[in-house]
């Protein structure tokens, strides 16, 4: 198999070194010249992924921010190659980009699914990139059709050298839904959270509470902020309820009202239970 990849920084380097690693022929390109000089020099990739190359690859991962995505979409689309070759994006937001893909790909005729693999560090950039970053890891496809049990036995057997997971089958529309509740609330909570003038001072008095609730806080902010501004609405939506769920907490401690609190805390454990079944 030979696999492009366009963007070389954590999760482009993640998919190249576990391509490369299981024995197939990899082609990368980065913006930037140190990152692209360093997949090559470590033997990460075999060679630049360039617009003259790029027909030859079986599938070709899009890993970088959506707008720039978008960009690379609509200059590389002519030089594809025909309907057997699939282009991937692994975006953290689907809609914009599975819209732009979704027409190019019948434009000029090549295959185009929307990919968002669930895995990541705090950290970003190439030197942290593994090949089993995405080993068990849950993968969100974005097809054009969701229900081609054929086109998406493809799609997993393209994929199965990065070893994810479970495998999910969504539109844009619900991806972005649900990721602005299981993600993107997630950071922003955690940002917040460690503003707090008391986290100064939290050597030794904290274990592990804190650190779940502040590791991504630990981001990229040029990253996020697309991302935010680009799912706003959903976004938006979750943040509401979370501010709205914490000033019942607030006002039931204010008010020294303790069946209320221990209300709103049983609510909050069966609604655990619940959704983790």
């Amino acid at each position: 198999m030979t696999v492009g990849i366009c963007g070389l920084g954590l999760i482009g380097g993640s998919m190249a070194k576990a391509y490369k690693e299981a024995g197939h022929r990899v082609l990368g390109y980065d913006n930037n010249t140190a990152s692209l000089g360093y997949a090559c020099l470590a033997g990460i990739i075999d060679e630049t992924l360039e617009n003259e190359n790029v027909s030859e690859c079986d599938i070709v991962f899009i890993a970088l921010y959506p707008k720039a995505a978008i960009e690379y979409l609509k200059a590389v689309a002519p030089f594809v190659g025909g309907t057997e070759t699939v282009v991937m994006d692994l975006c953290g937001t689907k809609k914009q980009i599975c819209d732009a893909g979704f027409a190019l790909a019948k434009e000029y005729g090549f295959t185009f699914v929307g990919g968002h693999p669930m895995a990541g560090t705090q950290y970003s950039g190439i030197k942290y990139a593994k090949a089993t970053l995405f080993k068990n890891a849950p993968m969100v496809l974005v097809p054009a059709v969701c229900d081609d049990i054929y086109f998406l036995a493809r799609i997993k057997q393209l994929l199965a050298p990065a070893m994810f997971g479970r495998v999910t089958v969504t539109t844009a529309e619900e991806h972005d839904n649900m990721i602005a509740f299981t993600s993107q609330l997630a950071h922003v909570v955690s940002n917040a959270y460690v503003k707090s003038p008391t986290a100064q001072n939290h050597k030794g008095f904290s274990a592990g509470s804190y650190k779940d609730m502040t590791r991504v806080a630990w981001l990229n902010e040029n990253m996020w902020t697309e991302l935010f501004l680009e799912n706003k609405e959903p976004l938006i939506y979750e943040i509401d309820s979370i501010v709205k769920s914490l000033t019942e907490y607030r006002d039931a401690i204010a008010s020294d009202d303790a069946d209320t609190l221990r209300g709103l805390l049983r609510d909050g454990r069966i609604a655990k239970e619940r959704v983790d079944g």
